[in-house]
């Protein structure tokens, strides 16, 4: 069902910091920037060799990564995995009984196509499944 793990999402309170420090401290390099105001966050994708992380900065306080800032702080936010076919892999889960958070994908970072499964259903874990862009 899953290709692989597309990338670790990390909730940020200042992005410009966040980046600066994973350049300079891990040798990542970013890859690409974009606000989705959509979904309240600023993100800015870094990666090194095969590693990707999600930097996401909320826009407003009143965000989902805002929220999940005042509750727990900066950290891990979610795990992302690469899938072939999000609508098939959607409805596979939705099959399964699965809980989630999307059950239609909606855009995501450089014009991919994103859905979220509840962490309820994933161990306590927010689980993104990505669909990249057509070549």
């Amino acid at each position: 069902m899953f290709e692989r793990v597309d990338h670790i999402g990390i909730a940020v309170e200042e992005l410009d910091d966040a980046v600066e420090r994973y350049r300079d401290s891990f040798e990542m390099e970013l890859l690409h920037r974009e606000v989705l105001a959509d979904d309240g966050v600023e993100a800015a994708l870094m990666g090194s060799g095969g590693a990707r992380v999600e930097l996401l900065a909320p826009l407003e306080a009143d965000t989902p990564v805002g929220r999940f800032l005042a509750r727990r702080g900066p950290g891990i936010h979610h795990v992302a995995y690469a899938v072939t076919d999000i609508d098939a892999t959607l409805a596979e889960l939705a099959a399964r009984e699965v809980e989630l958070i999307d059950v239609v994908a909606r855009p995501g970072l450089r014009d991919s196509r994103v859905a979220f499964v509840h962490p309820r259903a994933s161990g306590g874990v927010l689980s993104e499944l990505v669909q990249a862009a057509p070549a």
